[in-house]
């Protein structure tokens, strides 16, 4: 789905000096370097050391959008981000996109920095390309977490209401040749949401990273579909966000990075829905006997 964050730095006086701006994500020479896979100059920033941590936009997005992530996670991880092709800085593909593509992408970016294996939080269409990526690059991923993802563009997945504003603004775009550069982009990425992904849920099965499935209660994408992908997980966790939508890591950052950070710090446990609870039950009631 589409996204649009606009981050606005400024200067911080003191009684003494004028500190440095914050680094503008997205637009950062410091940070910037390409790379080229499939003929596409691809775009990316890293920030931080540490452990890699592979951060992921959505449609008609860039660097920028995720900003709040990459400030958040910087201070302990090495944060990797880069504009999908076709989007941001990186460059025009010649051929149509498709998510299979934009994760062999992510996955070429991990081979490029000689990284290793990454955790990777993909929001939207970055969602689903970290689980495309944990299906066809399984060994490049420790853990994902997939935040606000559908794995088909139908209303079995997305709600009806979405589609229905989603359509109008894209016959609103100019196509042939009224369209500018900038339209003819913007149009090819758009489409792409009304096509794809079309992933079959037991496709997912193939994922064996820990992976974290996130919405909001208010999410563009149906609750009922997020918890689908999370019950053919074979190891995952689920969190619906409350009074959240589909832009909670922009609205709430605090809250979205809490979640996503206690999950990659803590090792994963594997839970058992019935032992698990009457386990639970048994210490809670040897608790209350003791005097």
């Amino acid at each position: 789905m589409r996204g649009l964050v606009a981050l606005v730095c400024g200067l911080l006086v003191t009684s003494t000096a004028i500190a440095e701006p914050p680094a503008q994500y997205g637009s950062n020479p410091a940070a910037a370097a390409t790379f080229v896979h499939e003929g596409v100059t691809l775009y990316f920033e890293t920030y931080g050391s540490g452990e890699p941590l592979l951060i992921v936009h959505g449609n008609g997005g860039s660097i920028a959008d995720v900003a709040a992530q990459i400030a958040h996670f910087q201070r302990s991880r090495r944060v990797i981000a880069m504009d999908s092709r076709d989007h941001g800085r990186s460059s025009d593909s010649a051929d149509p996109i498709t998510y299979e593509r934009m994760a062999d992408d992510l996955a070429a970016l991990i081979d490029h920095l000689g990284t290793g294996p990454v955790d990777v939080v993909g929001w939207s269409d970055g969602g689903i390309e970290a689980l495309l990526l944990g299906i066809r690059h399984p060994a490049k991923v420790r853990k994902l977490v997939a935040m606000a993802a559908n794995l088909n563009p139908t209303t079995q997945a997305v709600h009806p209401e979405t589609i229905a504003a989603f359509e109008p603004a894209l016959a609103s775009i100019p196509e042939g040749d009224d369209a500018t550069p900038a339209q003819r982009r913007e149009r090819k990425t758009f489409e792409l949401v009304f096509r794809e992904p079309n992933i079959a849920p037991a496709a997912l099965a193939a994922i064996a990273a820990p992976t974290l499935v996130i919405a909001g209660d208010h999410d563009l994408i149906r609750d009922e579909h997020t918890v689908e992908i999370f019950q053919h997980l074979p190891n995952a966790q689920l969190a619906i966000l409350p009074n959240a939508t589909h832009f909670v890591p922009y609205d709430d950052p605090a809250t979205f990075n809490a979640v996503v950070e206690r999950f990659l710090v803590t090792p994963f446990v594997k839970r058992d829905r019935a032992k698990d609870a009457l386990d639970s039950l048994a210490r809670m009631r040897a608790s209350a006997a003791r005097p």
